[in-house]
């Protein structure tokens, strides 16, 4: 950052720092990064300046800053207690290690207790797990409280090694869906992965509720709420009011309508349309609700809504109003923009038929996806589904408006500049203020993280680096002008830690691309498996070639591809560089671009041969070859340590097609399209469940992992 008053920014501090930059530091905004380790980048100070506002800190001006330094320091230095503490439970053969949060409290200080269980303990030895308050009494007289996280040491290890398939559930059509995949779809996949081809996993994309609009972003990483999953992907015959609820023969219409919808993606090259599915299933979905619910059924309806209490009415409120005032919620009345508000308060019993539709979608939703997960084990799966949790919520969704004080006003999320993108990127997502999250001790993280657990055998985390700091852009400047904002990764992971092992889930993180020192050991340490990449997984600190299968990391999921890169069919044949050219996407000429993928797949291909794992491939036949090839590829996998190994399943067809091509907005189709063979025509669940192609791959994992 720039130092001197000629420009206005405040005299050094006596360490050779600005007050600015101790306050920032104070605050955990960072005023430097390293793009790579060879290079620091000082960020803006009118992006440090910004952070800080959005964490209620004024440090416009060099008097306003001193102000805040006075004020934050007098704050550190009375406090006994800091809002949250974290307290990990021994390991097995382990000391108790006393809460680093505590080694400043005055000699004498008096400790006590009171457990989430309702139990009073003095001292913080042999607390169960929880998130307990912790009361301090020092001898001078001063009291403090604070959240008391008390957490496993780590999360177990995976049962055993195993396989499963990766899958964007919109994109898999079967002959019942209406126009997208469904949870009935997710269901049948499962029981046929795990009987048929020994699947131990399901993972799919995030499947929480989205924005509604026109067009409705199609992306599920820009959500309206993450907790609350979306009931588009209703499979609407298995609702159990549906047969009783067709005397006008209304859902007959529907159910055609959705048949033509399935039939135009199928066999007519449409792509999926996520609104014209909606509006269908809406219909139908307020028809059924005409349907009465049986004795059963209604106290189920009345669990489920007392289990889920302020934030599911929060949540069917916002559905509610956004059907009458746009799904922004910025731009509603100024009295319905605060969800505690006496205008929303009538707004909501005004509404209260509308609120309880969107709340019995919610509940329906909720049974279908612990139906999913209920088939899975039936089938003998280990883990049974891996949901996805998205790194944030669109700034208009419900999330966003109920939870409005818990997020950064005026900021998103994104990622500074790099090798990779010049620019930069802005997600378009608020971020959580991590000064709110600790005052509350993280309810609304624990309350996320146990709605996605509750029907999950693991969860995986988009941008799992986030736990520990976060690319703040100031609304309106470009990503160059943001800063990294820190958060407590302790108290972050511990709470993680906690809920997981509560659900008897495992968790893995998404920790691709530039990730920060000590991250990934962090990670591990906690039990929180990683994701590796094939492409990616090179000797970077020596000659940079394929990194060989045993010098891979045991704890992580390994997978070929994933939905934000080509295909595996796709990188072997080159396809990826004739689509980024045909868009217009490369900076290079095309020859060289070219010329570097091949290169990087001749480097894989012939570590392959070395090892022996191509196995006559094919016989010099192209689409045998790269059947072969593709094959050979997953047996690397299953060559090195990896708990973990997972499937893209448009690779078992050979789909050429990305499900997102990153940097690109309207000139791709991102995530609108059904899975597809190599020819580009979609294939059905029942397509992929006859196919040889997917047969032979599956059983080349299924013979490896039970051997």
């Amino acid at each position: 950052m720039p130092t001197g008053a000629a420009d206005g920014t405040p005299d050094a501090a006596a360490d050779g720092s600005t007050p600015l930059a101790r306050l920032a530091e104070l605050h955990g905004v960072a005023t430097s990064y390293r793009p790579s380790p060879d290079r620091t980048v000082a960020a803006s100070e009118r992006a440090v300046t910004a952070a800080l506002a959005a964490l209620g800190v004024d440090a416009g001006g060099p008097e306003a800053v001193r102000r805040a330094l006075d004020t934050r320091e007098a704050e550190l230095r009375e406090r006994l207690l800091p809002p949250t503490v974290v307290r990990w439970l021994p390991a097995p053969g382990e000391e108790p290690a006393r809460p680093d949060a505590l080694a400043g409290l005055p000699p004498g200080t008096r400790l006590r207790v009171e457990t989430e269980q309702g139990e009073s303990r003095d001292g913080i030895e042999d607390l169960p797990p929880g998130v307990h308050t912790l009361h301090a009494t020092a001898p001078d007289g001063r009291t403090a409280s604070a959240h008391l996280v008390v957490a496993p040491p780590r999360l177990p290890a995976p049962p055993g090694r195993t396989h499963g398939l990766l899958v964007q559930l919109y994109s898999l059509l079967s002959e019942r869906s209406w126009g997208m995949g469904d949870l009935g779809d997710l269901a049948e996949l499962t029981a046929w992965a795990g009987r048929t081809l020994g699947c131990g996993f399901v993972q799919v994309n995030p499947l929480h509720a989205a924005v509604p609009g026109a067009p409705t972003d199609p992306s599920p990483y820009r959500p309206s709420s993450r907790r609350y999953p979306d009931p588009v992907h209703l499979r609407v015959e298995d609702v159990p009011e549906y047969p009783y609820a067709d005397g006008s023969g209304r859902l007959a219409a529907l159910r055609a309508e959705g048949a033509r919808l399935r039939g135009a993606v199928l066999r007519e090259g449409a792509l999926i349309d996520r609104d014209a599915v909606w509006d269908l299933k809406r219909q139908a979905l307020e028809e059924i609700r005409t349907a009465p619910l049986g004795p059963g059924r209604r106290a189920a309806y009345a669990d489920f809504l007392a289990r889920e209490g302020q934030a599911l009415e929060d949540h069917a409120t916002w559905c509610a109003l956004a059907e009458l005032h746009g799904s922004d919620w910025h731009r509603w009345p100024e009295g319905l923009r605060d969800p505690r508000s006496a205008e929303t308060a009538r707004a909501r019993g005004e509404l209260v038929d509308r609120v309880d539709f969107h709340s019995r979608l919610a509940w329906l939703t909720d049974a279908q996806l612990a139906a999913a997960q209920r088939s899975a084990r039936d089938a003998g799966m280990a883990i049974g589904l891996v949901h996805d949790l998205a790194v944030g919520v669109h700034p208009g969704g419900a999330d966003a408006w109920a939870q409005a004080e818990h997020f950064a006003a005026g900021m998103s999320v994104g990622a500074p500049p790099d090798a990779f993108n010049a620019r930069g990127q802005d997600w378009g997502l608020p971020p959580w203020r991590p000064d709110r999250l600790a005052a509350s001790g993280y309810a609304p993280y624990r309350r996320l993280l146990r709605a996605l657990l509750r029907h999950a055998g693991a969860l995986r985390i988009d941008h799992v680096m986030g736990l520990f700091r976060l690319w703040w852009v100031p609304q309106g400047q470009p990503p160059t002008e943001g800063t990294y904002v820190r958060y407590d990764a302790e108290a972050m992971l511990a709470i993680l830690v906690l809920e997981a092992s509560r659900a008897g889930a495992l968790v893995i993180g998404e920790d691709l691309g530039t990730v920060e020192p000590g991250v990934r050991e962090a990670l591990q340490r906690r039990g929180v498996l990683g994701t590796s990449v094939l492409w990616f997984e090179r000797d970077w600190t020596g000659d940079g070639r394929p990194l060989p299968p045993e010098r891979w990391r045991a704890d992580c999921l390994a997978t070929a591809t994933t939905h934000d890169l080509p295909s595996t069919a796709s990188r072997l044949t080159g396809d990826h560089v004739d689509l980024r050219e045909r868009l217009g996407l490369l900076t290079r000429p095309v020859e060289e671009e070219r010329a570097e993928a091949s290169a990087d797949v001749g480097e894989w291909l012939a570590l392959l041969d070395r090892l022996g794992l191509l196995e006559g491939a094919g016989g010099g036949l192209p689409g045998l070859r790269e059947e072969a090839e593709i094959q050979a590829l997953h047996r690397f996998l299953l060559r090195t340590p990896a708990r973990m190994v997972g499937v893209w399943l448009p690779d078992g067809v050979g789909d050429r097609r990305p499900q997102n091509l990153p940097g690109t907005w309207d000139q791709y189709p991102n995530w609108r399209l059904p899975v597809a063979d190599a020819e580009g025509r979609p294939v059905t669940l029942e397509e992929l469940a006859a196919s040889p192609r997917v047969r032979a791959l599956m059983d080349v994992l299924r013979e490896r992992v039970e051997r």
